[in-house]
């Protein structure tokens, strides 16, 4: 059985149209490179000097003043997994729609990166591994039952070529620093499936509308960005990280203790290089299994973390030493991540007095049943500030800052909610929702994190502090799934494929699809700009990073907002 997309060809869009021609994106071996924590020059300048590039216009400060008055709310909400297309493939008004790409911007190619696949692979364990009942209807569809769809995008179906509905969670697909790379191929985006380990799943979208997304409506009434990117390849750690300090973690003197073993095996001798080396027994062509590598490692050859890696503090996947501090994991388990010490926007945010938090749902219960390892619901990886030794435990910043959304939507159980009910959310709020509500393929599904969604932004519109708030709704980074629009040219960190944003406001532009470029540093560049804080290292290196590669500046979210 197989399902396509029909792409009208005839509204094919010449290269010069897209806005970021692949042919000439370049990686860092090209050119720019991060180097975390200590200062790389480029051009002459040091990627991690603080002060401007330029001096700001009376137009800039005028803005600045118009948003300082109107904005005293920044609410961040952090979904997860989904790609641009996947959810939002053909809204109205977005600049490239799926529809109208041809088959010269979605064919896939085997691993020699040449070939056109005749046909997708197989969805490799099958679209819905284990039996789930939704809406009356009993879903378990194998790699059998669907097979043999032909090379290009597709609406995800049952094994009768039904729309799967969106309350059906599908299998999860891999999502790391490397395999994000190989997959967008230099921008052509041409080798998802070639290097992803869910095979043809990768090309798959649902058909979404106003009847199966709560979001959807919302967008009308506000704004949807169409050139939104994830600021770093990869999965969910690293993007999470990224929300916070738009900067890669350093596992220091990796090479020379136990943390080797991390270190990814790349093709080549450059340390700084972009494609993992494969196994002597990997299947040659992407019809044959999923890749595999001599190792695909937490860290990169040069001993940055960009993988997931456990918290230095509970709660931890790593328990603690037996016999040691039980609010630590244990320190001498080398796949827990040292405490990171350079900035986040909670330090920036602290040291101008701006009262903030991290709503995590799930958190305190996570804390209260560390001993027993994973709780459900809960990602250690999902909260990025029990990285960092300023937020460790017993520090005045993790008990002020760091709180627990509880669970549900519920403001009885829900403590975010009822904070927003009450009118008692700070200036600036990130809330992170438990794990069956953030959408992340595996082990949630998208209607359920649609739902919780709408019905946060609901109680916010409803809630005494609306006025004067501005919700952004994004996802961390695309879930492995592919989306047709080349990242711009950055970084060796970055950015990583489009995902979908919104922005909500009472003065927020009605109905508007926002085509300005932004990556997920655009919203710490947003909170800068309102709370004129000291930029973060990192988001100056990214900016500079665009300049160096002849790319247009970053927005910062203003453009989405009516300030007139």
């Amino acid at each position: 059985m197989s399902h396509t997309d029909d792409p009208r060809d005839k509204d094919e869009l010449p290269a010069s149209d897209l806005p970021h021609d692949p042919v000439r994106r370049r990686l860092l071996a090209a050119g720019v490179g991060l180097a975390g924590l200590t200062g790389l020059s480029l051009s002459g300048c040091n990627l991690f000097d603080s002060r401007p590039t330029t001096p700001k216009t009376t137009a800039d400060i005028a803005l600045d003043r118009t948003l300082q008055a109107k904005v005293r709310h920044i609410v961040v909400i952090y979904a997860e997994n989904r790609s641009f297309s996947n959810l939002w493939a053909n809204y109205p008004g977005v600049q490239y729609p799926l529809g109208a790409v041809p088959a010269s911007r979605y064919v896939q190619l085997d691993r020699d990166g040449r070939t056109p696949l005749p046909v997708l692979p197989k969805i490799w364990g099958g679209l819905v591994p284990q039996a789930q009942e939704v809406d009356g209807k009993r879903y378990m569809i194998s790699e059998k039952q669907i097979d043999r769809v032909p090379n290009g995008p597709f609406h995800l179906v049952d094994a009768e070529g039904q729309p799967l509905p969106n309350g059906v969670i599908t299998r999860d697909l891999v999502h790391r620093f490397y395999q994000n790379q190989m997959q967008i191929n230099a921008g052509r985006n041409n080798q998802f499936a070639a290097w992803g380990d869910s095979g043809g799943l990768v090309m798959g979208h649902y058909r979404n509308s106003a009847e199966s997304l709560k979001l959807w409506n919302i967008a009308r009434q506000n704004v949807l960005c169409d050139n939104f990117f994830m600021a770093a390849f990869g999965g969910s750690w690293l993007n999470h990280i990224f929300l916070i300090s738009a900067q890669t973690p350093l596992y220091p003197d990796a090479h020379n203790g136990p943390a080797r073993k991390l270190l990814s095996v790349l093709d080549g001798d450059d340390p700084l290089g972009t494609r993992l080396k494969l196994a002597a027994d990997s299947p040659a062509s992407a019809l044959d299994g999923p890749p595999s590598y001599v190792n695909d490692g937490a860290l990169t050859a040069d001993g940055y973390a960009v993988n997931t890696m456990a918290p230095p503090y509970q709660p931890s996947n790593v328990r603690p030493a037996e016999g040691g501090d039980p609010t630590l994991a244990d320190p001498s388990n080398y796949r827990v991540l040292p405490p990171q010490t350079y900035a986040t926007i909670g330090d920036r945010l602290s040291d101008k007095g701006v009262d903030w938090a991290w709503y995590g749902g799930g958190w305190d219960y996570a804390l209260a049943h560390r001993d027993t390892g994973m709780v459900p619901d809960f990602q250690y990886h999902h909260q990025p500030f029990n990285y960092f030794r300023s937020f460790a435990p017993g520090t005045q910043a993790r008990t002020q800052h760091l709180r627990d959304a509880g669970l549900g939507d519920d403001p009885s159980t829900n403590k975010f909610i009822a904070d927003i009910d009450a009118g008692r959310l700070p200036a600036v709020t990130f809330y992170k929702p438990q794990g069956n509500l953030n959408m992340h393929a595996g082990y949630a599904d998208v209607e359920s994190g649609d739902r919780h969604l709408a019905n946060v932004v609901e109680r916010i519109q409803r809630g005494p502090q609306w006025e004067s708030t501005v919700v952004i709704i994004t996802h961390d980074e695309n879930g492995g799934w592919w989306d047709h629009v080349p990242p711009p040219r950055g970084d060796r960190w970055g950015p990583g494929s489009r995902v979908p944003a919104l922005v909500i406001a009472p003065f927020a532009k009605k109905g508007v699809v926002d085509h300005t470029v932004y990556d997920t540093a655009s919203i710490l560049r947003f909170i800068t700009r309102v709370h004129d804080l000291v930029p973060l290292d990192g988001v100056i290196a990214r900016d500079r990073a665009f300049t160096a590669n002849g790319e247009a500046p970053l927005g910062d979210l203003t453009a989405a907002l009516d300030l007139a």
